[in-house]
């Protein structure tokens, strides 16, 4: 598997279509530039698409009598527990897609000749198994807090299910053959990005409800997140000059 960036005959640009791209700029100008603006019928539908559109999922009713008990005096003191169970649900798929990524970037760079992971970042395999294994832990983490606080981590909030769609492109990016290992660092930091901010939203809720002890532990969670990002951006950007040079 190549780790380069090359030059070939790459024919999805206007410049290589000759006649008929000139064809196509002429058909856009006569059919396209000049027709009517938009009379307000797409709007309209998109509107009232979005208002006869059920929401995705919900927030599952408490399965045991230690959830209900727990939910019923969160609602007498004014709170909604279910936010803080969703945003749970959402850490919690989003750590097991995080885990998924980080196996799938081993797994590419274990087939990847030798100079594809020395000399463009130093990607280091033994690092990447570790901070997989974390990912994991915080997978698990996640897990105890929401049967701490009476909920089932099984299901798939709303939160969750987004984030489970979101994670797909990430996935697909990673996993497809043809992606270069610098490439795949590209998407594992866009995962990573995305995890911080994440874990910090969920610290600042957790706190707001009262669950100290649950935001502290979340707190040693985002900074070992924050090395991962750490790492991540370092490989990128030592891959990317090391090719450019």
């Amino acid at each position: 598997m190549e780790n380069a960036t090359t030059m070939g005959t790459n024919r999805t640009g206007f410049e290589m279509a000759g006649e008929q791209g000139e064809e196509a700029l002429a058909y856009a100008k006569s059919n396209c530039v000049n027709a009517p603006p938009d009379n307000g019928d797409f709007t309209e539908m998109h509107r009232i698409a979005v208002e006869e559109a059920d929401r995705i999922g919900s927030v599952p009713i408490p399965g045991t009598i230690k959830g209900m008990a727990k939910a019923g005096l969160a609602k007498l003191t004014g709170d909604k527990p279910e936010v803080l169970i969703d945003k749970l649900g959402e850490r919690l798929a989003f750590e097991r897609s995080g885990t998924r990524l980080y196996e799938a970037l081993i797994l590419k760079c274990r087939a990847a000749p030798r100079e594809a992971t020395d000399g463009l970042g130093g990607v280091d395999l033994a690092r990447l198994e570790q901070i997989r294994d974390e990912e994991a832990g915080h997978f698990r983490l996640v897990s105890q807090a929401m049967l701490d606080l009476g909920a089932d981590p099984t299901a798939v909030t709303p939160c969750a299910d987004v984030a489970g769609v979101m994670s797909m492109g990430l996935v697909k990016a990673i996993t497809d053959p043809r992606t270069t290992v610098p490439q795949s660092l590209q998407a594992i930091l866009t995962a990573e990005l995305v995890d911080n901010a994440g874990w910090e939203l969920l610290i600042e809720l957790a706190g707001e409800l009262g669950h100290d002890d649950m935001a502290a532990r979340f707190g040693d969670a985002l900074r070992t997140e924050q090395e991962h990002l750490a790492t991540v951006r370092d490989w990128l950007r030592a891959a990317v000059v090391a090719e450019a040079s």
